[in-house]
């Protein structure tokens, strides 16, 4: 009696690593996709906060902040959400007495995102800029 062979054949291991492949070819790209979109709440979180400072900095000395420091955050670059995870690096871009930009510009894997750079104004105008030196406003649906 003759004994049948046990356990895979090379032509069968070999096809379920393409299906394999093909299965992480599809998935990944859409895992990072998602990854940035849920990062983008740090930002937007971050510049609520932000604006909030300013404003209660605007109700004691009847104008706006031009530094973060000045606002109660730590000196030096100030990123969200912060403990190491540097996804969006905070700024003021402008302040007056009257007015003020925020922006938070994304780091490291985030900067690839399609929305960008993060902007609010004084105003509540919520806006996305380019990471270029141009910093033309974006027209990218789904970033606010």
């Amino acid at each position: 009696m003759q004994k049948k062979p046990e356990g895979f054949s090379l032509l069968e291991l070999v096809i379920a690593l393409a299906v394999l492949a093909l299965l992480v070819s599809i998935a990944l790209p859409s895992y990072r996709n998602f990854m940035m979109q849920s990062n983008r709440t740090a930002a937007k979180t971050a510049l609520q906060d932000l604006a909030s400072r300013e404003e209660s900095y605007f109700s004691t000395n009847n104008n706006y902040a031009s530094q973060l420091s000045t606002l109660g955050y730590a000196s030096g670059a100030v990123y969200a959400p912060g403990n190491g995870n540097n996804l969006y690096a905070l700024s003021i871009a402008s302040a007056t007495a009257s007015t003020f930009v925020l922006n938070a510009a994304p780091q490291g894997s985030q900067a690839q995102d399609s929305c960008q750079t993060y902007q609010l104004d004084n105003l509540g105008n919520q806006s996305n800029i380019a990471n270029n030196a141009s910093g033309t406003t974006l027209s990218v649906s789904g970033c606010w």
